[in-house]
């Protein structure tokens, strides 16, 4: 379990050092990892069906709208939902289009008691290069992590 706790206390840190409320943030790299190496730990894409089905998924996650398509209001289900897919005892990271939506849905995640809630920074597209483009600088299709096509 080193590897595991030493990945864990990583992001403990980082939260510290930027100040974050809930477990954690992690790099899409070190949350791929957690997730094979945690047992029952959840990934929740927090981004919208319309991002899902037209820039990518990643398998096995549990897709969550945090804001609703078409509109973008915030999803009025969205604990409920949560609820019924992720355990509250579990190791639950959350993953949007570049870290800002996640952030939201982390705080949230804590305020409902889940304890083990973490940020997966950079989101699944990253931030956008000196063009204005995605998945060049960061996140998770960037590093070569699994996704599909939507």
């Amino acid at each position: 379990m080193g590897k595991l706790s030493d990945l864990l206390a990583l992001a403990r840190e980082r939260a510290q050092q930027m100040s974050l409320p809930y477990a954690g943030a992690l790099t899409p790299a070190e949350a791929y990892e957690v997730w094979q190496l945690a047992p029952g730990a959840r990934l929740v894409d927090v981004r919208t069906r319309a991002e899902w089905d037209w820039v990518g998924r990643v398998p096995d996650a549990v897709e969550i709208e945090w804001l609703t398509y078409p509109g973008s209001k915030p999803n009025p289900s969205f604990l409920a939902q949560l609820k019924r897919e992720v355990d509250p005892e579990a190791l639950v990271m959350f993953l949007c289009r570049s870290g800002g939506r996640s952030d939201q849905a982390a705080r949230v995640a804590l305020e409902a008691g889940y304890l083990e809630a973490y940020n997966v920074l950079e989101g699944f597209e990253g931030d956008k290069d000196a063009q204005g483009h995605r998945n060049r600088v960061g996140g998770w299709r960037y590093a070569g992590l699994p996704w599909q096509q939507g």
